[in-house]
C-alpha cells in the first residue's frame, strides 16, 4: 500500500498507472470531494468537446479576465 512521504509524494502503483494509462512524466489533476482525492490524467484536448461551443470576447484581455476572476473572488 503506498504512502504519502515527507515531502507530500505518493507513488502510485503501476498496475493502476497501467490501467489508467499513465506514464512517467505525464501531467495530472487532482481533485478533492467529500474528502477524497481523485487523479486524473491530462489529456490534450480533453474539454474541446465540453467546451468547444464556447466562444472568448475578444474585447477582453486575459489580464482583464484574471482580474474579473480576482475581484470576483472577494
Amino acid at each position: 500500500m503506498p504512502k504519502v512521504s515527507s515531502k507530500r509524494q505518493i507513488t502510485l502503483p503501476v498496475d493502476q498507472c497501467l490501467e489508467a494509462h499513465i506514464e512517467p512524466g505525464d501531467e495530472i489533476e487532482t481533485f478533492i470531494f467529500n474528502g477524497q482525492i481523485t487523479i486524473v490524467k491530462k489529456t490534450a484536448g480533453a474539454a474541446k468537446g465540453i467546451l468547444g461551443h464556447l466562444k472568448g470576447d475578444k474585447r477582453i484581455s486575459d489580464e482583464q479576465s484574471l482580474q474579473s476572476t480576482i475581484d470576483s473572488r472577494h
